[in-house]
């Protein structure tokens, strides 16, 4: 049987798709692109790629050997390197995005468009294409077609789209200080991606419901009521919850509260007056439970099988009378 030479080898790693991971804005989420038809690309270039709404240019922030779990292996290309000439078109026409947005907002309000808000207009690299973002207080689809086509007639070089974003995204594009105070948001200092927030989260973690404790700038719940959230879930595991008895070093009593993050109980005992609190680590107290049936088993007769030692009381009073 013939074996495949090492230059045979060399073709079939040579086939395998590189999957490169492109950033297009500054702190924005990844996507994965095939790298096959490029050579010698490194994390920090800047490439042009094929994506869904024309070609543009984003940063390499990751290369990996296989494709991400979850996504199918139907990556756009990565057409070619980005040169000096692309950045500076780049710039160009990044300086031209502000008048594009306010063109379009002096527009929609002559369109009595009153529940859209133009948040900002984004061209791709070499101004073919230009998008604007916007959000609605409507639930259903705006009809923006006469806008769109009068920001065409206004920007007859480049094809225009209309693209609704949430609040979510509108408090990272605008940025600003986060409701917790720090003088930029989390989701425009380093969040790429935001993940599902419930209010079960701030519940686990014992946070006052009160909406302004909870809610962040965009009107919707805290990003950061997920960073501590699964430390908490973990730690509850492990804890007694609230209401229930336990039996402590200084007597039986009820759970008041628990500290997941330092493992410890707030218990009520039992007989002390109201308010009096006493807080153990969870290694200190036994649950109520157990000990209840372990009073319930000493109660009950041994059987005749029983080798404890200890003879029944009945056949004890018989033997002395």
């Amino acid at each position: 049987m013939n074996t495949p030479s090492f230059s045979a080898y060399g073709i079939i790693a040579a086939m395998q798709p590189q999957i490169i991971g492109i950033r297009f804005t500054q702190i924005g989420k990844i996507y994965h692109f095939d790298a096959q038809d490029v050579s010698d690309i490194e994390i920090g270039q800047h490439v042009i790629t094929d994506t869904a709404r024309g070609k543009h240019l984003g940063e390499v922030i990751t290369m990996l050997e296989k494709p991400p779990k979850g996504e199918k292996n139907d990556f756009k290309k990565i057409l070619r390197r980005a040169t000096s000439r692309d950045l500076l078109l780049q710039e160009v026409w990044k300086n031209k995005e502000i008048e594009a947005m306010i063109n379009c907002r002096e527009r929609a309000s002559q369109l009595k468009l009153r529940k859209v808000k133009i948040v900002t207009a984004q061209y791709n690299f070499d101004g073919t294409h230009l998008t604007f973002l916007y959000s609605s207080d409507e639930d259903e689809k705006v009809n923006l077609k006469s806008l769109q086509q009068d920001m065409g007639k206004q920007h007859s070089t480049a094809k225009i789209e209309m693209r609704q974003i949430g609040p979510r995204d509108v408090a990272k594009i605008l940025g600003g200080m986060g409701a917790c105070g720090l003088e930029k948001r989390c989701c425009s200092q380093f969040l790429t991606d935001f993940s599902p927030i419930s209010i079960k989260m701030a519940k686990a973690q014992g946070i006052s419901l009160a909406p302004s404790e909870i809610t962040g700038m965009c009107g919707r719940l805290r990003c950061c009521l997920i960073y501590e959230y699964e430390a908490y879930a973990a730690a509850r595991k492990t804890l007694p919850k609230r209401k229930k008895r336990v039996v402590t070093p200084k007597g039986e009593g009820r759970v008041i509260d628990v500290l997941p993050l330092t493992e410890m109980v707030v218990v009520q005992i039992d007989g002390e007056e109201r308010g009096a609190r006493h807080s153990f680590h969870r290694d200190e107290i036994e649950p109520w439970s157990e000990l209840e049936a372990l009073r319930r088993k000493a109660a009950e007769p041994c059987g005749k099988d029983c080798d404890c030692g200890k003879e029944h009381k009945e056949e004890q009073i018989e033997k002395q009378e």
